[in-house]
Formats: C-alpha cells, sequence, structure tokens
C-alpha cells in the first residue's frame, strides 16, 4: 500500500506501516463493500472485514488517498441510531470512472460510470449499427473518448455490452442475430484495438448485455442481496437471460450459459433464428407483442419503445389486452421451467418484460406458480429490474473489476 494514510488515525500498538501493509488484502474487499452499498460507514466495514478497527481506519484512508472513497472528518449517527457514532464512508463523486460502451439493434451509446454504478455521463446514442463491427465500435469508442476529454476524468478500463453469446477465451460474438454482423465477430479484441487506438488507458472487456445488465441489477439493483439471481429481459429484440450464483456470474464453461432465448414455450408457434420453432426468442419480445396485437412495426422509434407504449397507451384495446396476456402466458412458462432447473431465490426482468410485469403481476406470478414444482411450494419473488441502462453499468462493472480485485495494483501499479 502507498501509505498516504494519516499516522495520527491510526491506534496504538504497532505503527501505521505494518497496519496498512496488513491492510492490502483487504483493500478490495473494502472498496466492493463500499462500492455497493454494503458499508455506508467505517464501524460497518469494520464488522463486514472482520479486522481492527485500527486496520479499517486505515484501508479506508488508503482508499481515500487513491480517489475512491471519502471519509467523514467527523464520526456522526443517524437520529435514533445506538453505539458509538461512526465516520461516514461514500464513493469520490470525482473519481475515476470506466467507459462503458453498449451496441443493439437500433443503435448503440457510450458512457462514463464510477464507483456505485452512477453514471456519470452519456453520448447522444447513434441509432444505425453498420454492418461491420470495426466501424461501429470504433464510433461507440470515439464518442466515449470525447466524454473523456470533456470531463477530465481518469479512465480505468472499458467494457462493451453486445446482443450476443460472447464465447470465451477468445472473445467472439457467436450469435449476433439481430445485427448484421458476422458470426464470430471477434468483438472483444476489436474493441480493445479501438480502445489502445483512442489513447484510453485501461484493459478492455466485452460480454453478454443481459449478463452485464444482471451483474449491474446483482450489484445495484432491484437484485441486490439475492444468492441465487435470474434475470430474464428483452430489449430491443429477442430476449436473453442470465444466472448469478453466490454473487458470481454464471457463464458456463465457455461463456455461453443461459441462452434461454431458445427455450421452446410454443411448438406450434413462429420460426426461430436457430431453425426451431416457437423459441421465447420469436415468442416474447416487442416484435413479438406488436404483431399479435396486429400492430404493423414502424421506423420512428424502437421495437422496445412502440411495445411500451403499446402496453402503457393502449392496454384498454382488446386485441393489446389479449396480445399482452399471450406474451405473458409464454414468459410465464418459459420461467417456469427455469425455475424447475435452477431454483432461483429471486426472478428480475428486464426491458419489454418488466413493463409486462407492471401491467399485469398477478397473471405472470401465477403462471409461474402454476407450472414451476418450487413456485407451488412457496412462490419465488418475480421482480421488475430498476436500473436504467443497466447493460451500460454492467459493461463498467466488467472494467471496474481489476480494481476491485486489488486497487493498488490497479491504480498505481504497486
Amino acid at each position: 500500500m502507498s501509505g498516504k494514510a494519516d499516522p495520527r488515525s491510526t491506534g496504538e500498538g504497532t505503527t501505521s506501516r505494518t497496519r496498512l501493509d496488513r491492510g492490502r488484502g483487504v483493500l478490495g474487499p473494502a472498496l466492493a463493500l463500499v462500492h455497493t452499498g454494503r458499508a455506508p460507514t467505517r464501524a460497518v466495514l469494520t464488522a463486514e472485514l472482520g479486522v481492527t478497527r485500527a486496520t479499517a481506519g486505515a484501508v479506508a484512508a488508503e482508499l481515500e488517498a487513491l480517489g475512491l472513497i471519502r471519509v467523514d472528518a467527523r464520526p456522526g449517527a443517524a437520529a435514533g441510531s445506538q453505539g458509538r457514532p461512526s465516520h461516514r464512508l461514500s464513493l469520490a463523486e470525482d473519481g475515476p470512472v470506466a467507459l462503458a460502451a453498449q451496441v443493439h439493434a437500433d443503435g448503440f451509446r457510450a458512457a462514463l460510470v464510477g464507483l456505485g454504478g452512477r453514471i456519470v455521463a452519456t453520448a447522444p446514442g447513434c441509432e444505425t449499427v453498420d454492418a461491420d463491427p470495426a466501424k461501429v465500435l470504433g464510433s461507440v469508442v470515439d464518442a466515449g473518448a470525447e466524454l473523456l476529454r470533456e470531463t477530465g476524468r481518469r479512465c480505468v478500463g472499458a467494457g462493451l455490452a453486445v446482443p450476443s453469446a460472447v464465447a470465451e477465451p477468445e472473445g467472439l460474438a457467436l450469435n449476433p442475430l439481430h445485427l448484421a454482423w458476422p458470426a464470430g465477430a471477434a468483438v472483444r479484441d476489436t474493441f480493445a484495438e479501438r480502445v489502445r487506438a483512442a489513447g484510453i488507458t485501461g484493459p478492455a472487456f466485452a460480454a453478454n448485455d443481459v449478463n452485464l445488465a444482471a451483474l449491474a441489477e446483482h450489484r445495484h439493483g432491484a437484485g441486490r442481496g439475492a444468492r441465487d439471481l435470474l434475470c430474464v429481459a428483452t430489449g430491443h429484440r429477442g430476449v436473453g437471460g442470465a444466472l448469478v450464483l453466490d454473487g458470481r456470474l454464471h457463464t458456463g464453461s465457455s461463456g455461453l450459459a443461459l441462452e434461454v432465448g431458445h427455450l421452446t414455450v410454443n411448438p406450434e408457434g413462429r420460426p426461430c433464428h436457430c431453425g426451431s420453432r416457437g423459441c421465447l426468442d420469436v415468442e416474447a419480445d416487442p416484435l413479438a407483442l406488436l404483431t399479435t396485437a396486429g400492430r404493423a412495426p414502424g421506423p420512428e422509434v424502437s421495437l422496445l419503445q412502440q411495445g411500451m407504449d403499446l402496453l402503457r397507451h393502449e392496454y384498454d384495446d382488446p386485441a393489446v389486452r389479449t396480445a399482452a396476456e399471450t406474451l405473458i402466458d409464454r414468459l410465464g412458462l418459459g420461467l417456469a421451467g427455469l425455475v424447475n432447473i435452477l431454483n432461483p431465490d429471486r426472478i428480475i426482468l428486464g426491458g419489454l418484460h418488466r413493463t409486462l410485469l407492471d401491467t399485469d403481476p398477478e397473471r405472470l406470478r401465477a403462471v409461474v406458480a402454476d407450472r414451476s414444482l418450487w413456485g407451488q411450494s412457496g412462490g419465488v419473488p418475480i421482480l421488475a429490474c430498476t436500473l436504467d441502462h443497466n447493460s451500460l453499468v454492467g459493461a463498467a462493472e466488467l472494467a471496474w473489476q481489476p480494481v476491485l480485485d486489488d486497487p493498488l495494483t490497479a491504480l498505481t501499479g504497486s
């Protein structure tokens, strides 16, 4: 550790240097606790880490010296609380950021995201996605680089969310079905090349957009506190799923786990891109809602926005209500099958599925309970995702992870 903490903040019996050396092993866990809101005070940090108050104080001071958190100079206590007042901990509002990028069927967007999942700045989204991945990724990185120049923020790295399974360790987008990209596009390496070419420091990562949405929601949103979290979402096209087990994203042996869009929920249903019929991907996405309701999709706004507007403003129309009920039943069948296999302790829904849940929560919960073994034994909570741009926030989490693992090495190289 750098030893920038004030020696006066440490107790007696050992040196400040020794306490800092002992605390280096918990520097990352300490930052993760503040990052996810689980350590609002130094007292809570001490208890969560299982260290002495002096070591926790030295660790907090070191994280402050690195520009990551702020420690209130004077201890304070909330009204009605008992015990000794403790120094409050907060994330540094002017601290480093990660560059987050997202590409989807209807455009792309870049943002700067600080610790705590806080979006600091966003670039205007582009509504056209070129068939050349390198051109698209170059444009979104350029937009992010401009944000960094405008804000003057230090960047710790970059993360990319794409609407495709991303195979590891190669970082290939295997099935960008709703983009005109070739299957197997080397999105991670291409993204990393564009990041370096733009003069942006730090590592670059890429992953599936729903996986990243689940990661963000688990750390900062509706999934916080869940042990086994299932996330299912439909954005602009198709349906994706993700699973967080014991706090870690489950991606399978090569990054391809939880391709839930290809669960069959209507054997006689629409042909799917995968060659099957009646998959969630084509039975429970925005295009399915519009066509089931007899509405022709228009070019004015995204399919996702058209679907949400239909549910919010025209639900009294019998055709729209029937279409919504059909999609809810299809989605419920898929969720019930996943509950039987995975036994999650919480389900969160994003995109149009979140709006479907808001529209008729009892119908969806009833379908899942009726068709799942574990649902019948007590029910699995089904909640709406709460973060705006959760895939962007999740992309930033990829870039923040090396800092959370070892803040000193990531930020100072020592």
